[in-house]
């Protein structure tokens, strides 16, 4: 006898249970199976102290009332605590926002003092920065050009971007939620050309691009 497809999968793991959910059969049937688990099975997992649930949906979309009638199976018994429910399939809001992290963005312009330039992803800035002026982007930010403004990169928290400069005279520089301002205090003499700051240690520091690949080898790997 050929044995019957099993729609809900309960797994042990060191941080709890794991409930994986087929993603082809309706969720009619989905639920029902779920709620049969809850009542008849597994007796010695349920019972007991608390234990902390995530439920894979897979490739399956559901609804916020969908995702709360889940939710409603699982409570019936009281040991257990949804940590998340996770799915594989994302919105289109989010696959914008994955598009325009993607994308370079090329101004060709000076930023003068008052200006604000504001990106979702990296950005390269032909021109110059002006004191008072900022620029900032998700992403990494590469001013072809003087740096003599602010210049935030990684916006949203991300420490792995890095701030690049061909002439690197900033009144700030942050990257994620770091920030130096005495970047602009080194003499003027001591300074090269072509410099990226960037995150080390929990500090910002300044190196010169030809350490860049030793740094950041990530940024020099073409995808094929």
């Amino acid at each position: 006898m050929a044995k019957t497809k099993q729609n809900v999968v309960i797994k042990g793991t060191k941080e709890g249970l794991v409930f994986h959910l087929d993603d082809t059969c309706s969720f009619d049937r989905l639920l029902e199976e779920l709620r049969e688990k809850i009542e008849t099975s597994h007796q010695q997992i349920l019972t007991g102290p608390i234990i902390s649930i995530t439920v894979k949906l897979g490739m399956r979309y559901v609804s916020t009332k969908q995702e709360q009638q889940i939710r409603e199976v699982l409570k019936r018994r009281g040991n257990l605590v949804v940590k998340a429910i996770e799915s594989e399939v994302i919105t289109k809001e989010e696959a914008l926002r994955d598009k325009l992290a993607s994308q370079v963005r090329v101004y060709t312009r000076t930023v003068r003092s008052g200006q604000v330039i504001r990106h979702e992803g990296d950005l390269l800035l032909l021109g110059d920065v002006n004191p008072g002026a900022l620029v900032m982007c998700t992403g990494n930010l590469f001013v072809l050009g003087a740096l003599r403004g602010t210049g935030h990169a990684g916006c949203d928290g991300n420490q792995k971007c890095i701030v690049v400069a061909y002439e690197m005279f900033p009144t700030q520089v942050r990257i994620a939620g770091i920030v130096n301002s005495a970047s602009n205090e080194r003499e003027p003499e001591k300074m090269t050309r072509m410099e990226f700051a960037y995150i080390t240690e929990g500090r910002l520091a300044i190196e010169k691009m030809n350490q860049l690949h030793k740094i950041r080898p990530e940024l020099g790997r073409f995808v094929i």
